[in-house]
């Protein structure tokens, strides 16, 4: 079972520190630990997951592997625009495509982890 923890942390750096030590616990116990991919703002995370790319990630979820054609019926929309919003979820590691170009997510669970602070806090 993976798990995928979506946070958004303007400091890269610090996050990649976090999800390092993460594994590192995960390699001395044996035990996995999930999955993080950070976004720097939230701005950059609702530009890059857009609603339909949601949907299309919430019928992957669970569902086993789908082609194009069948996911772009599944969702009622042009299998051209499906195929693009895919590709970009590929790129971001949210699904999978195997060879013959179907498409699966590979996590059982997906936690979005987003925290607001003021710009008096951040200075």
């Amino acid at each position: 079972m993976r798990t995928l923890t979506i946070t958004t942390n303007a400091g890269w750096k610090s996050a990649l520190r976090v999800a390092g030590k993460r594994a590192a616990i995960g390699l001395e116990s044996g035990e996995y630990q999930g999955e993080t991919l950070n976004f720097e703002t939230p701005g950059t995370f609702f530009s890059r997951l857009t609603e339909r790319r949601w949907e299309l990630l919430n019928v992957l979820l669970g569902s086993g592997t789908v082609g194009v054609r069948e996911l772009a019926r599944r969702l009622n929309r042009d299998v051209k625009r499906v195929h693009e919003d895919a590709a970009a979820l590929v790129e971001l590691g949210l699904i999978e495509k195997d060879e013959r170009g179907a498409l699966s997510c590979p996590f059982e669970h997906i936690h979005i982890d987003m925290m607001m602070v003021s710009a008096r806090q951040v200075a």
